[in-house]
């Protein structure tokens, strides 16, 4: 292994044999907003081998307090063109697929077929369900993750054909809740995008417990954080 790895190689839950298992890993990223902005920097910078991207959006002035891969240049521009962009410059070793398109019932299976893990970047409940109904159709981990003002969630669903996203989260219940506000730290989809990428180098290379049947939940404001097992 190159020398860009060696910080991780030398830990011994990684090794050699742990940064072999993340070069030929597949993960795709739904949602590169402020969750998948750490999200696929610290997975590109770990050495995933293939990641995917999945966004719709463009670049706009509101995205830049927290969404972290995108600068002003890049205003009006496609977002996971450019994320594209900036995590092959950040790692030519890792191979970046975009997609320039919103995930549906349509297209779901097709992409998702093509990767190993689902890593939630997204902001509402129906990708969610779709993220997650797909991912049980094709026996493909789900890592979720969720944020509003301050707090933030992850947990991982579908891990060894364990717990799913409808099981903690009926969508009768769901449909029932409020939309969430809009407002949000920018620090808050920085720190829970890293906890869904460690989960997802977890689940990879086998160290640590992995938060499966579990939610993980912090707060920002007072840095308390719990765990909820179903």
């Amino acid at each position: 292994m190159n020398e860009r790895y060696n910080r991780q190689i030398m830990l011994p839950e990684i090794g050699e044999a742990g940064q072999q298992k993340l070069k030929e890993a597949r993960v795709l990223i739904v949602g590169v907003g402020g969750l998948g902005s750490p999200i696929s920097l610290y997975l590109t910078g770990a050495g995933v081998g293939t990641i995917g991207l999945v966004d719709d959006d463009v670049v706009s002035e509101t995205n830049l307090q927290r969404q972290v891969l995108y600068s002003e240049p890049e205003l009006g521009l496609p977002k996971a063109l450019q994320a594209q962009k900036r995590l092959s410059a950040l790692n030519r070793e890792v191979k970046i697929d975009a997609y320039p398109t919103r995930l549906t019932p349509e297209n779901a299976k097709e992409i998702i077929s093509r990767y190993d893990i689902v890593v939630d970047g997204c902001d509402n409940f129906a990708t969610r369900y779709l993220i997650n109904d797909t991912c049980v159709e094709l026996g493909k981990v789900y890592v979720y993750g969720a944020i509003r003002a301050f707090d933030g969630q992850v947990s991982v669903f579908n891990y060894k054909s364990g717990k799913t996203y409808r099981d903690f989260f009926p969508e009768e219940e769901m449909k029932e809740m409020p939309h969430p506000p809009k407002g949000v730290m920018g620090v808050t989809p920085g720190m829970v995008g890293c906890a869904e990428a460690n989960e997802v180098i977890k689940i990879i290379t086998g160290y640590g417990e992995v938060l499966d049947g579990k939610l993980w939940q912090i707060d920002l404001r007072t840095m308390s954080t719990y765990i909820i097992e179903l």
